[in-house]
């Protein structure tokens, strides 16, 4: 495969389906009226989610399957299974990029979900991303949060963490200190920006070396490395280790949401794209281009802006994420002080402010084969 994979491409959890046990296997063979089939990330499968949308709508079949990988979910609709989803939630390069110029999504009515970007917090209410490139509505945002690193501020201050940045994982002294979390693709734009390159440039020349010499640097220095972020908090917490790479509000959450507040997701301060050094991930929510198209598609779409689901979309599934309707008080009034402060809302703004947009690596292929050899090594 050489697409990149989303944040949670090594997550070990099982594709969810939700409620179909008891509805039988997948089909297209709902009436327009009587179904709707969303494939998305861990949350929007949840009984807090889907619940109250089925009751609303007694009479139709909503299912919602959890993927695995961005790519995993794409290469559904390009084989063929256009003719089973309605709406597909994914992150913020792919709509654009990907999936709109080869006819597996449609537009959505700009009358009807405009609107709703007025209520969004300041960063969305223009969103780029959520239009093609020909002013089409392509996409609705929603959770979203910022991705580097992660450290015990106990025994690292946030401050220090923030000024040094990528740098804090060369040097010398945090030998045997600090662990990887190994969401491998995340982990190569990482190290792209700890060696001062564009992830989302060609990474070519004396350039590439730059790289490989990062990437001996973190794993040969790293004392952990897993793809459990609740193992990597635990080792935070218990004092094995003092920062991880690679990591963020969504990893940081939960340990924060359990009362160790120590444990923080850290964005640089600057960084080698535009000054910045953090990547900010956004989930957009896209409508299917189904020959038989839902028309519960776009009431789904519409229901998940209301404030109450957006707090359950927020906060399930074991992280928690800020999503981007907390820009009216009546969903920050959803939240307690502890949700927020479990999800870093007090930095949330400036952290987006120093991150560039998640996007596709675009020398993966070749970077991702020293990484691999790196870390074995």
């Amino acid at each position: 495969m050489t697409s990149t994979l989303n944040r949670r491409q090594f997550v070990s959890r099982t594709a969810a389906l939700a409620g179909v046990a008891a509805a039988g296997p997948l089909s297209p063979a709902f009436a327009a009226d009587d179904r709707m089939n969303i494939l998305c990330w861990e949350g929007y499968n949840s009984d807090e989610v889907l619940g109250p949308f089925r009751n609303a709508n007694p009479s139709a079949t909503v299912r919602a399957e959890s993927g695995t990988s961005d790519p995993d979910m794409i290469n559904k609709l390009r084989a063929g299974e256009t003719t089973v989803w309605d709406l597909i939630n994914v992150n913020q390069p792919w709509a654009r990029d990907q999936l709109y110029p080869e006819g597996l999504i449609k537009p959505l009515n700009k009358d009807r979900f405009v609107p709703y970007f007025d209520k969004m917090l300041p960063e969305f209410k223009d969103y780029p991303l959520s239009y093609a490139e020909d002013g089409e509505l392509i996409g609705m945002p929603q959770r979203y949060g910022p991705f580097s690193f992660v450290v015990n501020t106990d025994k690292i201050s946030r401050e220090m963490a923030e000024d040094q940045g990528w740098n804090l994982f060369l040097d010398p002294a945090m030998k045997d200190r600090f662990g990887v979390l190994t969401y491998d693709n995340w982990n190569v734009i990482h190290m792209c920006l700890t060696a001062g390159l564009n992830p989302f440039a060609p990474v070519e020349g004396a350039d590439v070396e730059k790289f490989r010499e990062v990437a001996k640097t973190i794993f040969g220095g790293s004392k952990l490395m897993t793809d459990d972020l609740v193992a990597m908090n635990t080792a935070l917490i218990n004092g094995e280790i003092d920062a991880y790479f690679t990591g963020g509000t969504y990893t940081a959450s939960p340990a924060r949401y359990d009362g160790a507040t120590q444990i923080r997701g850290i964005t640089p301060n600057s960084g080698p794209v535009d000054g910045k050094g953090g990547v900010v991930w956004v989930e957009l929510t896209s409508a299917v281009n189904n020959p038989d198209p839902s028309n519960l598609a776009e009431d789904f779409l519409e229901f998940v802006q209301d404030p109450e689901i957006s707090k359950a979309v927020a906060f399930t599934e074991g992280t928690y994420n800020p999503v981007s309707q907390m820009g009216t008080d009546e969903v920050m009034a959803k939240f307690d002080e502890e949700e927020l402060d479990a999800i870093q809302m007090d930095s949330l703004a400036d952290e987006m402010s120093r991150s560039l947009n998640y996007d596709v690596v675009t020398s993966y292929d070749a970077l991702i084969d020293i990484y691999t050899q790196e870390r074995r090594s």
